[in-house]
């Protein structure tokens, strides 16, 4: 029984616990649920104030861009207003203009009218005067009018000759202007006037034998040797009728040079087949080889130029076989070293760079092949190829022009090649053509009526005429210096140019008794 009551008991409390806790946290959820109202009441406002600000904002934003818009396009009207008025006014005023211009002309057409009129009525009494004057000129002088007109004639022509030739003079000094295109029309003249007798004169070596009994053997059974001696050294061997001479025709001189000292050994040894002819053309060969290395070898020690390419050195060597204009290129690229160095000096820069480039200035003319470029591209290039520095290599490129200068050493180099060139007696010719070339501009000058003496002088550049002052006037003396450089740029060969120099004195003597 008690067990029972405290059962009951037990029970009871914890349904009053429970009853007691479910009330406690039914008031405590509702205060919660209302704080949480309470706040996101709070929150929902502040939120619609700062979305009314930024409405207000906005609209105050938009509001100034359209005002700004506006006031634009308003300034834009008033603008376009503004032309448009000047324009109108533009265009009243030409309108009176081209009405004032319409009233004009028609009273200058009136007045032209008029002036055309009196114009053609003086006109007719110009005419019928000066056919009354005419004839009181024939009357006076004794000339009809046909007779006056010709001798006017003949006086004018004599007059126009005189200024035709001052006008000519005026022409050949604007020409000097020109003088580069000038100057290349004239050589282009002279290589088409000479290139036959210069390439004879370069591309020949005579060689002597002691008699013509020496051509059959040369020649061999059915020429035998002579094909094998033309194949060994690429050299054509010409025989021909020449007494105690055989020609050796070819453009490469170390190959010519070549052909020359094999056809001495086997004249000298007397044992000519073509086996034999092989051998010494192969022994020839090597010796040659060896003598270009050793000259140009030599040539840099007397320079005093070292670090040179090897294959430079062999072009510098090849030079020795090498002539230009009958100068030889060794003796010419040593002078212009020499003078490269002496000048660079002179200037305050590198003497050793100028002598280095004045020495390799012509190896493009002494190359293995034959390439289709300016010998002194070619030698720039090649100079590139083996290690030369750029302004050796600017300076052998630049020598004739063929590329733009950019240091000093290049117009130096240029400058020497041109001395060592002009130098007299530096370049040779055949003594019978240059006698005979003198002897033809004197006598052109002597064909002249008029002319006392002819000299050409240096070296057949110049040409000095002397005139009798009796026979020939001032004005005659300069139609004869131009009709004797016509005659000798028509009808003879020579090269560069000729200065035609007449000289006239006149001399007035008297004795006193």
């Amino acid at each position: 029984m008690e067990t029972t009551q405290s059962i009951i008991s037990i029970s009871g409390g914890l349904f009053a616990g429970l009853v007691l806790g479910f009330i406690i946290v039914s008031y405590s959820f509702k205060n919660k649920h209302k704080n949480l109202i309470k706040k996101a009441a709070l929150e929902g406002e502040n939120i619609k104030k700062d979305k009314i600000i930024q409405a207000k904002e906005k609209f105050l934003e938009l509001k100034e861009k359209h005002e700004t818009i506006i006031s634009t396009r308003e300034r834009k009207m008033q603008e376009k207003e503004i032309k448009y008025k000047q324009k109108e006014n533009a265009l009243s005023k030409r309108f009176e203009e081209v009405k004032k211009s319409e009233r004009i002309s028609a009273n200058l057409q009136t007045n032209l009218d008029r002036q055309t009129e009196i114009i053609e009525s003086k006109k007719q009494e110009l005419e019928s005067l000066t056919i009354k004057q005419i004839e009181i000129l024939e009357k006076a002088s004794g000339y009809n009018a046909e007779d006056a007109r010709n001798q006017l004639v003949e006086t004018l022509k004599d007059e126009a000759k005189t200024k035709a030739m001052s006008h000519i003079k005026d022409i050949q000094d604007e020409a000097k202007l020109n003088a580069n295109k000038e100057a290349k029309k004239i050589l282009i003249q002279s290589i088409q006037r000479i290139a036959a007798e210069q390439t004879i004169e370069n591309a020949v070596s005579v060689f002597n034998i002691e008699s013509d009994d020496m051509k059959g053997r040369i020649i061999g059974r059915e020429g035998r040797n002579i094909r094998a001696l033309e194949a060994a050294t690429g050299v054509e061997i010409i025989v021909d009728d020449t007494p105690e001479a055989i020609i050796l025709s070819c453009f490469d001189p170390v190959r010519r040079e070549i052909a020359r000292l094999a056809l001495h050994q086997l004249v000298s040894d007397g044992r000519i087949h073509p086996a034999r002819i092989e051998e010494v053309v192969a022994k020839t060969n090597k010796s040659i080889d060896d003598e270009i290395i050793e000259v140009g070898k030599r040539t840099c020690i007397d320079l005093g130029i070292h670090g040179l390419h090897p294959e430079l050195i062999k072009m510098v060597g090849r030079m020795k076989f090498r002539s230009s204009y009958g100068q030889n290129l060794l003796q010419h690229s040593r002078e212009v070293a020499n003078l490269c160095s002496t000048l660079a000096a002179e200037l305050g820069l590198n003497p050793k760079v100028a002598k280095r480039a004045g020495l390799l200035h012509d190896i493009g003319k002494v190359p293995e092949d034959e390439p289709e470029l300016p010998h002194a591209i070619l030698g720039m290039k090649m100079a590139e190829k083996f290690g030369e520095k750029p302004d050796v290599c600017n300076a052998i490129g630049a020598h004739h022009d063929e590329i733009e200068m950019n240091n000093l050493i290049s117009p130096i180099v240029q400058i020497c090649d041109s001395v060592s060139g002009a130098r007299p007696g530096a370049r040779r010719e055949r003594v019978e053509s240059y006698i005979q070339r003198i002897k033809d501009l004197e006598n052109t000058a002597l064909s002249y009526d008029g002319v006392l003496k002819a000299y050409a002088i240096q070296a057949g550049r110049e040409l000095r005429v002397f005139v009798e002052s009796e026979k020939v006037a001032d004005k005659r003396a300069d139609e004869l210096a131009f009709e004797i450089s016509e005659k000798i740029q028509n009808e003879m060969t020579y090269p560069g140019q000729v200065k035609i120099t007449v000289i006239r004195e006149k001399r007035a003597i008297s004795y006193a008794k």
